[in-house]
């Protein structure tokens, strides 16, 4: 391939800049564009290193990922748990407690309690079949109710069980981790990203493992990512490690048979795991809404387009006033307030990219220019939406 000219930068006097139509934008923060270092980073990264592990790649046929979820509460909130009472308040959760205090002996009417302080949540974890009994997982607690916030919380000791077979796998217990900010005053609230769904690193122990059987003569390897480059790439890398020992089915599996030589699949498996293979990458650009940040594949191109990106501001201001009659009149003082509106609409400005451009080249362009990653966003898929992004986008 030929050398790529370096990309012309954006004139200081075309902006593409700075804001949605409907003037939200005017009240988020001005934060570092951190979705577009990190583009620029994985796109540096996917062209560096194009081989990875076998193992990294598949998981075993036969040997899925058991996802577990269990109902349980989180205490120690600062009056931003449910509400017990009111068309919007969460009952179950003032139940909960008392069956809570139950089961230490505590007989507590439901009437009585309130539960600003606690929130009821849905624990979800994933644990690997082959887990042992002490193996610690990584849990993700959401609010079910009407909490504003599970930050600083506790999440008491919760069963978390496979809904297929009701069988507990683990216990859930730890401090909650959101990685928000929530802060109110006199009727005015400010956050700083979801504070409703929060994480416990090694909050879960394992409690029961689930028993995993391996064939003794021949093994799947499912694709992580189903891809027939990838697949035939794997069973190349086995079959010059095993003569003719991998086969490939479809683009999301490879049939290996167990080498009479080995010590069976165990051996086998293990001797397969550190294999490299050459993975082709696939386009896709992964945008994390909450967040604000953006993630990209290093093989993303967009066709010729042209991005037209202007700023609306409305702000409204309501003014009281008191309006007092003429001396020794019969009027009466009346109270009141004035409100008032404006518009502002800064000029539109385009920039026109040319065919084949790559992310790099896009995010160099608007990271110079300080566009907010949440602006930088609504690019991506008004982008998408044009059919000018050659790859796949994904929202989270």
């Amino acid at each position: 391939m030929g050398e790529k000219n370096p990309p012309t930068p954006p004139h200081p006097h075309t902006p593409i800049l700075s804001g949605r139509p409907d003037g939200t934008f005017a009240h988020c923060s001005r934060l570092l564009v951190l979705g577009l270092f990190l583009s620029l980073f994985a796109t540096e990264t996917a062209q560096a290193q194009g081989t990875a592990r076998l193992k990294d790649l598949v998981v075993l046929e036969g040997a899925a990922p058991i996802q577990l979820a269990g109902y349980g509460l989180v205490l120690g909130l600062d009056r931003t748990g449910d509400r017990a009472r009111g068309q919007r308040g969460a009952p179950y959760t003032v139940q909960s407690i008392a069956n809570m205090l139950r089961n230490f002996g505590i007989t507590v009417d439901p009437a009585v309690l309130a539960s600003r302080n606690v929130a009821a949540v849905m624990v979800t974890a994933t644990m690997d079949p082959f887990s042992g009994v002490g193996t610690t997982l990584d849990v993700t607690v959401s609010s079910l109710g009407d909490a504003r916030s599970l930050s600083g919380g506790i999440l008491l000791q919760t069963p978390l069980l496979n809904p297929r077979t009701n069988q507990v796998h683990a216990m859930a217990q730890g401090a909650v981790s959101t990685s928000a900010v929530l802060a109110s005053s006199s009727g005015s609230s400010v956050k700083v990203n979801h504070s409703n769904t929060g994480r416990v690193p090694s909050g879960a122990l394992v409690t029961a493992s689930q028993p995993t059987q391996l064939d003794a003569q021949r093994l799947g390897l499912i694709l992580k990512t189903p891809d027939f480059t990838n697949a035939v790439r794997i069973a190349e890398a086995i079959n010059a490690a095993f003569a003719d020992a991998a086969t490939v089915e479809h683009a999301g599996l490879v049939r290996v048979e167990v080498a009479a030589g080995s010590a069976g699949p165990n051996a086998m498996l293990a001797a397969l795991e550190s294999l490299a293979i050459d993975v082709d990458i696939p386009a896709r650009v992964v945008i994390n809404e909450r967040t604000g940040t953006i993630v990209t594949g290093g093989h993303v191109r967009i066709g010729e387009v042209m991005i037209t990106h202007g700023s609306l501001v409305v702000s409204t201001q309501s003014d009281p006033y008191v309006s007092q009659p003429s001396p020794f009149s019969q009027g009466e003082t009346v109270a009141g307030t004035a409100g008032t509106a404006s518009v502002t609409e800064d000029g539109a400005h385009s920039v026109v990219l040319s065919a084949n451009t790559d992310v790099n080249e896009l995010a160099a362009a608007l990271n110079e220019l300080g566009i907010p990653a949440r602006d930088v966003i609504a690019i991506f898929q008004a982008i998408k939406r044009a059919g000018a992004l050659q790859g796949d986008l994904i929202i989270l």
